[in-house]
Formats: structure tokens, C-alpha cells, sequence
């Protein structure tokens, strides 16, 4: 251990990079090596940490992988039928796109979280708790609101949970399995999976892929950044920021609306 010094440790991240592997992945290593070298050097006698002045891998900032619009319908549209699992699965992938919730924030809900004040034209609103339990109240949109009342109506949800031995939890839980209990992450992601794998986009899609879809397009069709901030649930407007970056559409509206030379001659707004 006394013998490994900077030069060892920079030659092995070299190493890493020649063979391939991402900058992540070699930051992830150093990340590594310093607890090891940091816990010789403060418990074990080490003269000194040779891992503290390595410089880290820069790791590129990762863009969101937004779908296209004609994507998100053709995945809404993967699910075929009228029974309680179709319109469950509807409703799972109809909700996630509405409003851009945290797959662990949708196996959350429970029947209370939702309110459909008005007409179904009006849409409605979910109330759902993000990281510490911060609650937030998300729109939904007709789309999303008419798939929900289809699945809570006769020939969903109750099919599912009549005559069945449940808990409290599952019994309040928005979405249920096939057994009439709560949906787990896992089986909200397995949802979005079987769509995708059906209209061919099984390489594209994740429960994430869809907020960022959510995020992406409220951008593109004019939302200001802080509000969208809102909808997520992001702590600091920083994080939202990353999405302007794919939202070009965006960034050029932007532009041509506020640079004074960038407007149509004649344009006094």
C-alpha cells in the first residue's frame, strides 16, 4: 500500500479509459480507491492518501432521453382490451405521462390523492409525495383523468379487489395487482415494459423515459421552466434546467421572443 503514489493511481484511470470503459465507471473507481487509501491514512498509519490529489474523471452531464409525441402515442396505445387489466394498464401509462410522477410516486397514490373536480374536459389533479415526503398537487389532463375513471368504474378496479382478503394499504391503493394488492415499483415498471415491447419501443422507454417525456413537451409547447420545476417536484430550478438543453424548439422560442434584433421587422412586442 505504502508503495502505490498519484502517478499509480492516474496510470491505472488511464488504464480504465484505454480499455473502454465510460467516465462513470472510472469515477466510480477513483471513488474507490480514495475510501480505501482515506481509511489506511486516518485508521491504519498510512503516511499519507496518494488518491487525494488525483483529479476525478469528468463525467459528461447526462441529457434526459425524451420520446418524440408520436412516440408517447403509439405507447399509450399499446394496450389492447377492455378488461380490469387493460384499463389499469392504461390508466398506469396515461397517469405517468400526465404528470410526470416518480414511478415510486405512482405506486404511492391511493384513491384520496385524487380529485376530478368539474367536467372531464376540465381534467382533474393528483396529490402526490415526492422525495421527503414533500406533497405537491400535479394537474391531470382529460386523457389521463378519462382512463382513471375507467379503471375505478365496474369493470376495473373492484374486479380486481371484490372478495378478496386485503390490508388497509391495498385497499386505499390507487393501482392494484391482478391479486387486489398494492402495485410495486417493480410491477408498474413491467407495465411499462409489455407496452413498449409492443409497439416497438422497448430500447427507448423506462417509467423516467416518460417524465422526461413530460418535462420535455410542456418545454417545447411554451411552459416556463419554474413551472414545470413545480410540476416535478425539483428542489432547485437547476435540475429542471437540464431539460431546456433537449427542448431546442424551446431555447429558439426563447430567443426569437426576447433578442431585440432576433424578430420579424415590423415586430414591436
Amino acid at each position: 500500500m505504502a508503495e502505490v503514489d498519484p502517478a499509480a493511481i492516474e496510470d491505472y484511470l488511464a488504464f480504465l479509459s484505454a480499455s473502454g470503459l465510460a467516465p462513470s465507471t472510472r469515477a466510480r473507481a477513483l471513488v474507490a480507491i480514495r475510501g480505501l487509501h482515506g481509511f489506511c491514512h486516518d485508521e491504519r498509519g498510512l503516511p499519507s492518501d496518494p488518491a487525494a490529489e488525483v483529479r476525478r474523471p469528468r463525467v459528461p452531464a447526462g441529457l434526459p432521453k425524451a420520446l418524440s409525441e408520436e412516440e408517447v402515442a403509439r405507447l399509450l396505445a399499446a394496450v389492447p382490451g377492455e378488461g380490469p387489466k387493460a384499463l389499469r394498464d392504461r390508466a398506469v401509462l396515461e397517469t405517468l405521462y400526465a404528470t410526470g410522477l416518480r414511478i415510486s410516486e405512482l405506486a404511492g397514490l391511493e384513491l384520496a390523492d385524487l380529485d376530478f373536480p368539474g367536467t372531464t374536459e376540465e381534467g382533474g389533479l393528483v396529490r402526490a409525495f415526492g422525495k421527503g415526503s414533500k406533497e405537491r398537487i400535479v394537474p391531470l389532463g382529460r386523457y389521463a383523468r378519462a382512463a382513471l375513471e375507467a379503471w375505478l368504474g365496474p369493470q376495473g378496479r373492484p374486479c380486481l379487489q371484490e372478495g378478496r382478503k386485503i390490508s388497509r394499504s391495498d385497499a386505499v391503493a390507487l393501482f392494484c395487482s391482478t391479486r387486489g394488492r398494492r402495485m410495486s415499483r417493480q410491477a408498474i415498471w413491467d407495465v411499462v415494459r409489455a407496452a413498449a415491447l409492443s409497439c416497438g419501443l422497448a430500447d427507448k422507454v423506462s417509467p423516467h423515459v416518460l417524465r422526461h417525456s413530460f418535462a420535455t413537451h410542456l418545454l417545447d409547447h411554451g411552459a416556463d421552466v419554474r413551472v414545470v420545476q413545480e410540476l416535478l417536484g425539483h428542489a432547485s430550478i437547476t435540475t429542471t434546467q437540464i431539460y431546456t438543453k433537449v427542448s431546442q424548439e424551446h431555447l429558439h422560442r426563447a430567443y426569437l421572443a426576447a433578442h431585440p434584433r432576433a424578430r420579424r421587422a415590423g415586430s414591436t412586442g
